[in-house]
């Protein structure tokens, strides 16, 4: 009986604080011409994670909402990138849940909406320690080189010169990580 007690009390705590939905994503870098994501959001603790499966090309990011910080770490790059949150065009926890529960139901994004975007330059000096982002991002980024991107503001980002490793999520946000070092990221 306390065997059964503790198993169910696990499996609660496991299942309560978030709910994954994964999707299917057309994505041109894969050589079968598709990926998936899978989105997790934890209203407890105030997360979402976005997981891109997409060979080579996967990708894993955090955000965390109460830190304000988001991290994305770049399989093929072996890092991490952490960046502010802007919350101007990154969605609320709230609305990015409804906005999955919708494609769920739906199959795909809002019609002729096209996905706001943000780019980042990156900071070629490694970030030695993690604590400043907060448990989670250093968490997900620990014994990885990490560095500190900056948002590029306003329109001339089409005109940005430097190489950049771009980060679409779902049909929401693209992110694109620029930098002169981005060989070595």
């Amino acid at each position: 009986m306390k065997f059964t007690m503790v198993f169910v009390g696990l499996l609660g705590l496991l299942m309560a604080p978030g709910f994954a939905y994964n999707i299917n994503v057309n994505d041109n870098g894969n050589v079968d011409g598709s990926g998936q994501q899978s989105v997790s959001i934890n209203n407890q603790h105030n997360v979402a994670n976005v997981d891109n499966n997409n060979g080579w090309d996967s990708w894993n990011s955090i955000w965390d909402y109460d830190s304000s910080f988001a991290a994305t770490r770049l399989f093929a790059k072996k890092s991490c990138i952490v960046h502010k949150m802007n919350k101007d065009v990154m969605p609320s926890l709230q609305d990015l849940d409804a906005l999955v529960k919708e494609q769920k139901v739906k199959g795909k994004g809002p019609e002729g909406a096209s996905p706001k975007e943000l780019m980042f330059s990156i900071n070629p000096t490694r970030v030695e320690d993690l604590s400043t982002f907060g448990t989670k991002i250093a968490g997900m980024c620990q014994g990885i080189p990490t560095y500190v991107a900056e948002e590029i503001p306003g329109p001339n980002q089409p005109f940005y010169s430097q190489k950049c490793y771009t980060a679409n999520i779902l049909w929401i946000l693209r992110m694109s990580f620029c930098g002169t070092s981005v060989e070595s990221y």
